[in-house]
């Protein structure tokens, strides 16, 4: 999922200021639209019943709802665009942040505040039908300052653990519960192909069996079962199907391959969600050989739902319907008609939602959907609703703002990072490096940047460089863990070293970006900026250690031999002591690469099994000698 897409970014700025009051509805509020004179359901009602099956609950307050109900259900607005009132006036079923959507001021009591506003509009309906709320939080609540923000996916992958990743899963449903969002836009199962691709990490990894491994963050989000226990929130399984594989890296692309290669290599990650009982399944702004999957009833209705008995909804992605076709992006009758029919229930459509709905209204009244195609998606968007407990448990329980960016959490961040490092290069054995040194010298524009280490998706859709949320930079995790006496001297440029340091570490790589935006269509390699912070380090003489900060491998192989150490960091969060902690041995290395590391920009796409020979293959990883 993505934010604020340009066409939409003043609207979305404008009407996010009105939306923050008006996030804060009163409980008494009554709503003031002649929609509302329909009698609501007896408090006896069998839907409102705990003790009932779901089943029973779900066929009961269907057959109490109206269309406009309906299409409310199957409708999600976001918080820039709709206020509390939209969600009582219109019946919506749900309410999102896109990235950098947020509160002000963006605390969590701020952000369970907002929430409850919205679902109180929800519940002054006559069905009394709660809304879901849901947010990207993708490494962490990274939407909300102070969070504590993990690993992004690919540095998980280089874990090859799958129980930190449950546990990891587990603290971010516990940090997203108290602030009420009930719903996560994750985890991406994507399987990336091909590292000029913006969204490359946020993939496990190359090959499907370590995306299908990690799905058990999805049991940690939801619980062994949806809202079986406390602090349960709705996992979503994304993008579904093939992103990671469109040709060239592009983002949004084309996956031109045959049935048998989408099955074989992108299919098995969400064939695994499924088992584990994901609750929502998000489709892909890619194609599957021209077709984009927004309109692929294959794939969404015979395949996901037939073949992998997926039982709960299908949401779109952000505006993705918009796209169907080809041709200039927009709302038609025959997008909306394509989409519902393919199989997708609920609808994304952040600003134009009002719209989507007349339109789909038009489209059922003309027979083009048929209701049948309504009361299913209604049927999986409840029934989903009923399992998550928001019938009896709407509203945000507070208690779990305890656990905000806790040192616990912090300390499971820290142990990831650790875990991520992935060793590729100790000539000398140059590392571990001692913690009384005596002297060292550290470098890089990312030695010392919360932001360009978190990187994109935190606060802001494509993030941002600088002090953007509270942590620990990997320079403080050296000052840190360095024993009394020892000097650790910063220049960001490599200004100032001279011989008489032990060694140089310098901090580089990539600075924040998301989706598109970080396709690298015309190379791979490192900036101008890194390259002569490099040349500096080396013209001195002293041993230099690169510690690579970067969502995918870069194109590296003409300065490998200039460094004597070589550890690649991704994009480790807010716990920069991780990093720290395995450059001096602290912890001992045991990251594997979970993507094959080009030669040249020119190799990609490389991966595992097709023959070519990369820089370094994947699964390589080094470790010290004790």
């Amino acid at each position: 999922m993505r934010s604020f897409p340009p066409r939409t970014l003043v609207l979305g700025l404008v009407t996010a200021l009105g939306a923050l009051g008006a996030a804060t509805l009163p409980a008494h509020a009554a709503p003031v639209t002649g929609r509302l004179a329909e009698r609501a359901a007896p408090s006896n009602a069998p839907y409102l019943d705990a003790r009932r099956p779901v089943r029973e609950r779900v066929e009961d307050l269907l057959k109490r709802m109206t269309l406009d109900d309906k299409l409310g259900q199957m409708t999600q607005a976001e918080r820039g665009g709709a206020t509390p009132q939209d969600v009582t006036t219109y019946r919506l079923g749900s309410i999102l942040s896109g990235g950098g959507s947020v509160p002000d001021p963006n605390t969590p009591q701020a952000w369970a505040d907002m929430v409850d506003g919205y679902e109180r509009g929800a519940l002054a309906t006559p069905l009394k039908i709660p809304m879901v709320y849901g947010a990207d939080a993708v490494h962490g609540h990274n939407n909300v300052y102070g969070a504590t923000v993990f690993p992004h996916n690919i540095g998980l992958g280089a874990t090859r653990d799958p129980r930190l990743v449950r546990k990891i899963g587990r603290a971010v449903a516990e940090e997203v519960a108290g602030t009420g969002v009930q719903w996560t836009f994750a985890p991406c199962l994507c399987v990336a192909r091909n590292d000029r691709w913006g969204r490359t990490y946020e993939s496990f990894g190359e090959v499907p069996d370590l995306p299908a491994a990690m799905t058990t963050e999805i049991v940690g989000f939801q619980g062994e079962r949806l809202g079986a226990g406390p602090a349960s929130i709705l996992a979503t399984a994304k993008h579904y199907v093939g992103d990671g594989g469109t040709t060239g890296g592009k983002d949004q692309g084309d996956t031109q391959v045959s049935e048998a290669e989408l099955r074989q290599v992108h299919l098995p990650p969400f064939r695994e969600a499924v088992r584990r009982g994901v609750g929502s399944v998000m489709v892909s702004y890619s194609s599957w050989n021209g077709v984009k999957m927004h309109g692929n009833k294959y794939l969404i209705t015979d395949v996901l739902k037939g073949e992998l008995g997926f039982r709960g909804f299908v949401v779109s992605d952000y505006n993705g319907i918009d796209q169907i076709g080809g041709g200039e992006p927009g709302l038609t009758p025959e997008r909306v008609t394509a989409a519902v029919n393919a199989g997708i229930d609920m609808f994304m459509q952040p600003w134009d939602w009002k719209q989507f709905i007349d339109t789909l209204r038009g489209e059922i009244a003309n027979g083009h959907v048929p209701m049948s195609r309504i009361d299913d998606a209604n049927r999986r968007i409840l029934t989903v609703k009923f399992q998550m407990g928001l019938f009896e448990h709407p509203f945000a329980d507070r208690s779990w703002q305890r656990t905000f960016g806790s040192d616990e959490h912090r300390a499971l961040a820290r142990k990831a990072v650790a875990e991520s490092q992935v060793v590729l290069k100790n000539a000398g054995n140059v590392l571990p490096l001692p913690r009384g040194a005596g002297k060292i010298f550290v470098a890089g524009r990312n030695a010392d940047d919360i932001g360009n280490q978190t990187g994109g998706w935190t606060l802001t859709w494509q993030g941002q460089s600088g002090p953007v949320t509270k942590g620990t930079t990997i320079l403080q995790g050296i000052r840190n863990t360095v024993r009394p006496g020892t000097t650790v001297t910063y220049s960001k440029d490599g200004s100032g070293i001279d011989k008489s340091y032990k060694v140089a570490v310098a901090v580089v790589g990539e600075t924040p970006y998301a989706e598109f935006m970080g396709d690298r269509p015309d190379g791979m390699g490192l900036d101008d900026q890194d390259l002569s912070t490099l040349a500096t380090l080396r013209a001195s003489g002293v041993p230099v250690v690169v510690v690579m900060v970067s969502g995918r491998p870069l194109d590296i192989a003409s300065q490998l031999s200039g460094w004597n150490g070589f550890v690649e960091s991704w994009l480790p969060g807010t716990e920069g002591q991780g990093v720290a902690d395995v450059l001096f041995g602290t912890v001992r290395p045991s990251g594997r690469l979970p993507v094959s590391w080009p030669r040249s920009a020119s190799q990609e796409p490389v991966n595992r099994g097709d023959g070519k020979s990369p820089l370094f293959p994947y699964g390589f990883g080094l470790t010290y000698r004790h």
